[in-house]
């Protein structure tokens, strides 16, 4: 017996030796790897320097060979040189210094697109469609947005003159604005909507966040004494995870565990759980969700559905299972790097692209559903990971990519808002605000007169057809067939500005709103049609649904 054991004892220490010579080797090969290919890029670079033709412009060249190699790992891996720095913190706390304005770009011009509500430019009396024309005494004309952007910011408390030109107006206007540190907080509104029921829009995970919804559940719950809550987090593409934590704390018992990271360095590895009490332990809860809700917001949202304590409503949101760190890197560059994946309560990951694995083109794979697998809520409900988090009740958006889309993105619809307002000093509360048929008529007459024109995606894309069955020799077969779809095809302005009326009236109302009561007037203008919200109202009358729905 006793040989037995010293001849097991020493099959597990070859065992080990084996393994870790193994181990080893590998480690050496990867350092040997990095090492060779380091001294390679080193040699082209001195090689180019010495020989090419032309000059170098070795800050570019660089960039580009660092953005090339990060490009095949995923898309938040990136390299952030000392001129983005702003943009890092802006990233991680909402703030920045300048004038507090969206801008945006057309024709070689650069516009206000949208002042923030009370901030530097909308107390100096800038407007959403003033074009900038001069910026302390230099012509901006051909600049783009970044290089205005980038000109707009600067030390709190400096001057920055603007010269613009207002649509409608012929003289040329001048401001003098003072920079401020601009803080956007991550609350964009919250109120009480419906049957006593508290709202709260979350924009973003930032520093702040955990402390201004806090401050925003305490006054829907102290001071408008509702009854439930929604938190709407469509469309918002998350941020710190620590915030997300916090936030799950003033749901769930203290010491619950929420979410937790993996990744290569096992001693970075780490489970978050809630460090206070919660402030509403019991409240009834709705989550709603889009497509675009991702990252932190996912743990806040899975979190809450893995512990049986929201019903998420929307549909399935993006699937960002992957966690980021900030690395120091020389000269005051970093890197956002992926280092781990997360995992939720009932411990499964959402990541729904797996960028490790690629097709022959080098997309990426997307995890199919026939790949995923069930998990179990705290009371056994069954859950599945990969491809995002599913909603409990799913809410479609109904509205199509049709006419109101390019309207938009041509800013038809936001120039026509711009001449709206010259003229209209004031309008109705956003809830009440509606245009008139006559002035959708005066849109119809202003699209002509802007000679609006779009092509459709399905147009571009037979067109790509009917170029491949040519190559393919079925052009002639196919040609009466191509040409009668093509006829489809073929926008008819007149006729779609009509059959997709409600669509766009409802884009030029919240525009227009936006003018005059900024982007909370927007929220107000679009909560009493907001079907998803509309949806969550519904559930919170009817108590036993929404305990069903959780298995109470």
């Amino acid at each position: 017996m006793i040989r037995f054991r010293k001849f097991s004892l020493l099959i597990i220490t070859l065992l080990t030796v084996s393994f870790g010579m193994i181990a080893q080797q590998d480690a050496n090969e990867r350092r040997f790897s990095m090492s060779k290919n380091l001294d390679v890029f080193n040699s082209v670079v001195r090689e180019l320097d010495a020989f090419y033709v032309d000059t170098l412009n070795y800050d570019k060249t660089i960039r580009a060979g660092i953005d090339n190699m990060l490009e095949g790992l995923d898309p938040y891996t990136v390299y952030m040189p000392k001129e983005e720095t702003d943009e890092l913190k802006m990233m991680t706390t909402g703030e920045y210094a300048g004038i507090g304005a969206l801008i945006g770009g057309r024709s070689g011009q650069v516009f206000i697109s949208e002042p923030y509500e009370g901030k530097p430019a909308a107390k100096a009396g800038l407007k959403a469609g003033d074009v900038l024309v001069e910026l302390d005494g230099l012509n901006l004309k051909g600049k783009s947005t970044s290089e205005v952007s980038a000109l707009l910011k600067g030390q709190p408390k400096t001057i920055v003159k603007l010269k613009v030109q207002r649509p409608g107006e012929t003289k040329v206007r001048s401001f003098e604005v003072m920079r401020e540190r601009i803080t956007i907080n991550p609350v964009v509104y919250y109120g009480v909507v419906g049957n006593n029921t508290g709202y709260v829009l979350l924009n973003e995970f930032t520093n702040s966040a955990a402390e201004e919804m806090r401050a925003a559940l305490l006054e829907l719950k102290n001071k408008y004494h509702v009854t439930s809550i929604v938190i709407d987090l469509r469309d918002n593409g998350g941020g710190i995870i620590d915030e997300a934590v916090k936030m799950v704390g003033f749901f769930v018992p203290k010491n619950t565990e929420v979410v937790s990271t993996r990744g290569k360095l096992r001693q970075w590895d780490r489970t978050y759980r809630t460090i206070n009490e919660p402030i509403l332990p019991d409240m009834p809860l709705a989550i709603l969700v889009s497509q675009n809700t991702a990252s932190a917001s996912e743990i806040l949202s899975g979190s809450l559905q893995d512990l049986d304590r929201a019903v998420i409503i929307g549909v399935r949101t993006f699937g960002k299972g992957l966690v980021q760190s900030i690395r120091q890197l020389p000269y005051d560059g970093h890197l956002k790097v992926t280092t781990a994946k997360y995992y939720i309560p009932s411990g499964r990951c959402i990541q729904a692209i797996d960028y490790s694995n690629r097709t022959d083109d080098g997309t990426p794979i997307h995890v199919a559903d026939s790949l995923t697998h069930e998990f179990k809520t705290k009371i056994g409900r069954t859950v599945r990971d990969g491809g995002g988090i599913r909603p409990d009740l799913e809410v479609k958006d109904s509205m199509k990519v049709s006419i109101a889309y390019y309207l938009m993105n041509q800013n038809i619809i936001f120039d026509f808002a711009s001449q709206y307002a010259l003229t209209h000093a004031t309008i109705a509360e956003p809830e009440n605000f509606r245009i008139t048929g006559a002035e959708y008529e005066q849109f119809k007459q202003f699209t002509k007169e802007k000679k609006f024109t779009y092509t459709l995606q399905s147009d571009k894309l037979l067109k790509n057809l009917m170029s491949t069955a040519k190559i393919e020799g079925y052009d002639e077969v196919a040609a009466a067939d191509f040409k009668a779809l093509q006829a489809k095809l073929t926008p008819n302005i007149d006729k779609d500005l009509d059959t997709f009326r409600k669509d766009i009236t409802n884009l030029i109302n919240a525009e227009i709103v936006k003018r005059y009561y900024y982007q909370k007037g927007v929220v107000r203008y679009a909560l009493p049609q907001d079907k998803t919200l509309l949806k969550a109202e519904e559930l919170f009358k009817d108590m036993s649904a929404y305990n069903k729905i959780l298995g109470k």
